[in-house]
């Protein structure tokens, strides 16, 4: 679906990323983990056209990523953006529709009515009750739920998340990530999210990657990746690793005390 080549990215001569290459399945949950800093928004943000590699390239669909057109890129590919929508004065409605237009024309229209797509992403993301308050008036949990309808909508192939469980509580983390599990089952999407909380991510991952001074440290499956030794050395962190009793992937318990001196 879409492959990372050789991705290297300097940023103020600074690396960011080095000679990362792994790539993509259709119908599979990828998630990008790692301590902060180590370039997981930059993946991200590579991966979706947003910024350009130093070197290496992406392929999406057999093609370089850079020679889709700006609509033919957003049929293809949808982003949530770390930090969600900004506060605004468009309603919730009017926000999530705009989730159509790379199918619409000059004039904004599109062939179909997408009311039944907005109406059926407002509902799934809890929001039917608040589709006509401006996006200012709302808390930034809704706002972020607001983009992921928005992002549902688009009705893309790839689907990329920047940590989109931010500003959500625990119950809404689980609703947005079942939300999202069972969109991408249904139809046979490919997701990629940045997560910073591991336990969620092995619950709803099929894969994981994981980004450690500037390189891909491991992937594979959660099963395979989540041990004690690589969050020992990855994270600077003791934990112990137990089973999770109903989906039996790897849950992290933390151990107080155990974390290596800051730098």
């Amino acid at each position: 679906m879409i492959e990372a080549k050789h991705l290297t990215k300097r940023i103020h001569n600074r690396l960011i990323l080095s000679n990362v290459t792994h790539t993509f399945q259709t119908g599979r949950f990828y998630g990008i983990i790692g301590p902060n800093g180590v370039g997981k928004s930059t993946l991200l943000q590579l991966l979706s056209g947003a910024a350009k590699p130093t070197s290496g390239e992406v392929m999406l669909a057999g093609k370089p990523l850079d020679s889709y057109a700006a609509k033919q890129l957003a049929r293809k590919l949808a982003v949530l953006q770390q930090g969600g929508l900004p506060p605004a004065a468009f309603t919730v409605r009017e926000v999530v529709g705009m989730g159509r237009y790379p199918y619409q024309n000059w004039f904004g229209d599109e062939k179909n009515d997408p009311a039944v797509l907005v109406d059926r992403a407002l509902e799934a993301m809890g929001l039917t009750a608040l589709q006509n308050r401006p996006l200012e008036r709302l808390s930034g949990g809704e706002r972020q739920r607001a983009a992921l309808a928005k992002v549902m909508v688009q009705e893309a192939e790839l689907i990329l998340l920047d940590e989109p469980t931010t500003y959500l509580d625990i119950g809404y983390q689980i609703h947005l990530l079942d939300t999202v599990q069972a969109w991408q089952r249904e139809r046979e999407l490919t997701v990629i999210a940045v997560l910073h909380d591991l336990n969620l991510a092995a619950l709803y991952c099929d894969q994981l990657l994981v980004l450690h001074e500037g390189g891909l440290a491991a992937s594979g499956p959660p099963k395979e990746v989540l041990n004690e030794s690589l969050i020992r050395s990855v994270y600077g962190a003791s934990a112990t690793i137990v089973v999770h009793p109903a989906t039996g992937v790897p849950q992290i318990l933390l151990q107080p005390g155990g974390a290596a001196p800051l730098r």
